[in-house]
């Protein structure tokens, strides 16, 4: 059966292109590929959350959650150690901009890039099921 398998890459438009890409580098505490983005290996991911690492694509209805961004999309990013991101991203400057949370799926913390876009990190709990 044909079918998409994941996500190819995510795409989009910023108002400082290379303060965006600044930005999300040390978000994402890697160095830029020869493109001008960042790899994610889906191995290393499923190495680390063998039954957790996922890529999700849904359709929201129209609500709070995204905000205090005013874009009608978040981008969630999959991330190993919640704990040292966020240690990490303060010694940054970068602040969350809401209190964390964590349910049986995940722990999550939340950002605002400089285009006022919000991001999710989520570190995957692994489960049973």
């Amino acid at each position: 059966m044909s079918k998409v398998i994941g996500v190819g890459g995510i795409f989009f438009h910023c108002a400082d292109v290379d303060a965006t890409k600044a930005w999300y580098a040390k978000v994402i505490g890697d160095d830029l590929n020869d493109f001008g983005g960042w790899n994610f290996s889906h191995k290393e991911a499923g190495e680390k959350f063998p039954k957790g690492a996922q890529s999700i694509f849904a359709p929201f209805e129209k609500s709070d959650y995204f905000k205090p961004s005013d874009l009608p999309f978040m981008i969630n990013l999959m991330v190993d150690d919640l704990d040292g991101v966020l240690a990490r991203l303060e010694t940054e400057g970068i602040e969350q901009v809401q209190p964390r949370e964590t349910y049986g799926y995940g722990k999550f913390a939340w950002l605002m890039d400089p285009d006022g876009r919000k991001i999710e990190l989520w570190e995957p709990i692994e489960t049973d099921h």
